[in-house]
Parts: structure tokens; C-alpha cells; sequence
């Protein structure tokens, strides 16, 4: 259950990251950064989907 928690909130954060929400950390010239790139949104929506089929399925058992 810790898990499936722990990944529906990174996966969360990622999304709003990637969908600029939440812009943290601040950007820096020549620093990676996942804000504001799609390709995160896309990534957190899944990580939080399997967070929440993991929360789900440790209820169950």
C-alpha cells in the first residue's frame, strides 16, 4: 500500500510538473527541468494510475 502511495503522489507531481502547475524546482540555464514537457504529464498520469491500481489491489487483499 506504501508504494501505490508513495507512486500515485510522484506520479502526481510529475504530471503537474509536466503540465506547468507546479513550478518547482525553479529552472536554471543549462539545468534539466520537467516543467512545462509532455512528455512528463504523460508519464505521471500513467504513474499514478498504477499507484492507484496498486492501492486498490493491496485493499483487496
Amino acid at each position: 500500500m506504501i508504494v501505490g502511495i508513495v507512486a500515485l503522489v510522484l506520479g502526481l507531481f510529475w504530471a503537474g510538473q509536466g503540465y506547468g502547475l507546479i513550478q518547482w524546482p525553479p529552472h536554471a540555464a543549462g539545468q534539466f527541468t520537467m516543467v512545462g514537457v509532455p512528455d512528463w504529464t504523460y508519464r505521471g498520469i500513467a504513474l499514478a494510475v498504477v499507484g492507484a491500481l496498486i492501492i486498490l489491489w493491496s485493499r483487496r487483499r
